[in-house]
């Protein structure tokens, strides 16, 4: 297990869990963790699945408020802290892995960037979520706001962001911030079949399948060279191997 600056990261059996862990402050997050977070990010290289959490009862409440003074004190300062941000969730949006957030409570501001940054959010009927900018006259960076309209779209996106209201869980489901919601009482259950689901199946395709999205996301519409070669390249992997031979054989596959 690793512990810094409000992260902690258990990796057991493939399995990463990273938590924002600032229970007595709803895990508002602050600059060491943004700062801390590519790091922890590369220690969990090489698992086949991230659950992203937070301890207690909320996910993170956004940005720790306390830090305003320092961080906002010049426009010198206040661009670095924004490049620590934008620095952490690329990170985590270009983990290799497949990233799940398991969401419970407050889910507000960065904290549903870090959420928005993941694969999969699975969420319990008592979170909450909001992107709350324009109650503070400042603006959501352009990377995050692009991932939020991946999910929602632009219409739902600008709703949103114009006005900073908190959606409930439902509403987050059916406008698709979120993937799925369950009782409070049964978000570890959802969170666990998800993740034995991914690691059921080959890592390999599940990694080459988020780099796709990607390209996808990012405008790509046809194959290249790179996408191709990729194909060719499944072919020659232990996986499919395995795969293959698991299909014939009648049995479920059994990737390492």
């Amino acid at each position: 297990m690793t512990v810094a600056d409000g992260l902690e990261l258990k990796v057991e059996g493939g399995v990463g869990r990273l938590v924002l862990n600032r229970p007595a402050r709803r895990n508002a997050l602050t600059q060491a963790m943004w700062r801390g977070l590519p790091g922890m990010l590369r220690e969990a290289e090489g698992v086949r699945v991230l659950v992203v959490t937070g301890a207690g009862e909320a996910f993170a409440a956004g940005a720790d408020i306390s830090e305003f003074d320092t961080v906002y004190a010049t426009r010198a300062s206040a661009e670095a802290y924004f490049a620590e941000i934008a620095a952490a969730m690329e990170a985590l949006a270009t983990f290799t892995a497949p990233t799940v957030a398991r969401i419970d409570g407050a889910c507000v501001g960065g904290g549903l960037g870090v959420a928005l940054c993941c694969d999969i959010r699975i969420a319990s009927d008592r979170a909450r979520f909001a992107i709350t900018p324009a109650k503070l006259g400042l603006m959501y960076p352009l990377a995050d706001t692009r991932r939020l309209v991946e999910a929602v779209g632009p219409s739902r996106a600008k709703d949103i962001l114009f006005t900073g209201r908190m959606l409930a869980a439902a509403e987050a489901l059916s406008i698709g911030l979120v993937d799925q919601v369950v009782g409070s009482d049964g978000l570890d259950a959802a969170v666990t079949a998800e993740v034995k689901a991914i690691c059921a199946a080959s890592p390999w395709s599940a990694r080459m399948a988020k780099q796709v999205v990607a390209r996808i996301t990012s405008g790509q519409t046809a194959d290249d060279a790179q996408t191709t070669a990729w194909m060719a390249d499944a072919v020659e992997t232990d996986d499919f191997q395995e795969g293959r031979a698991a299909f014939l054989e009648k049995r479920p596959p059994r990737f390492r």
